[in-house]
């Protein structure tokens, strides 16, 4: 297995977490209050548009050649941060 093909189970172990993540929280919104709800739901559109996003990136990684996959990782890495810090906030005050 190449270092891209390593990079990309990475990244893609990373979004399944995510997504079990994201569920959970889902299941906590459903379970609140009205008003937090609403808010709650607010926030959790937001994260499932920038796990949209970091899901692009991934298969824009998948489809690059070997030689280009490194020029598209750090457009990849700073959708994996703003989705990462985005769940970190949302665990905080869902909690």
């Amino acid at each position: 297995m190449g270092m891209k093909e390593a990079y990309q189970d990475k990244l893609q172990a990373q979004l399944d977490e995510w997504g079990t993540e994201i569920d959970k929280l889902k299941a906590k919104a459903d379970k609140a209050e009205a008003d937090a709800k609403l808010d709650y739901y607010k926030e959790l559109e937001e994260i499932r548009s920038m796990q949209q996003v970091a899901e692009q990136k991934l298969n824009e990684l998948k489809e690059s050649g070997n030689d280009a996959w490194e020029d598209l990782k750090e457009g990849t890495e700073s959708a994996w941060s703003s989705l990462s810090s985005a769940l970190k906030s949302a665990k905080s005050r869902f909690n």
